[in-house]
């Protein structure tokens, strides 16, 4: 149940910051940055985080049920599930929306990839830090 928890709870906060970033940069929207202009990208993520949960939050499950069943593989050490995820979590967010809009390019196919690769890592890095610990066995 913690796997679940952690994947729902980090998977769209990170993917939606991640995914935000990815469209400003393929607008151009860094190219000249200032103080005020990070406050807006800022209060854009803050206004648009209830959106990035409301359609983040089944593809992190579904990335969640799949380190579970990886999990359960005894021969998969914690790394490799990782590294699988990442890729999964990469390929998925990349085919899905690195080909929408004017610019479709490598860039554009690497960013949307990486707002899938970084939160299917980092959540099945801390499943494997805090809820995959073995329990203790107790007696009565």
């Amino acid at each position: 149940m913690k796997r679940y928890l952690i994947f729902g709870a980090i998977g769209p906060f990170v993917g939606g910051f991640l995914m935000l970033f990815a469209t400003t940069m393929a607008s151009g929207y860094w190219n000249e940055t200032s103080w005020s202009e990070i406050g807006k990208f800022l209060g854009a993520f803050v206004k648009t985080l209830q959106y990035s949960y409301l359609f983040g939050i089944v593809p992190a499950l579904m990335v969640g049920a799949i380190d579970d069943i990886l999990y359960h593989v005894k021969r998969i050490s914690p790394a490799v599930r990782m590294l699988i995820l990442g890729a999964i979590g990469f390929a998925a967010a990349s085919l899905l929306y690195g080909s929408r809009g004017p610019d479709t390019g490598v860039m554009q196919f690497v960013l949307y990839g990486v707002g899938g690769l970084v939160p299917a890592m980092l959540s099945s890095w801390l499943t494997h830090k805090y809820a995959d610990m073995p329990q203790a066995a107790h007696s009565t």
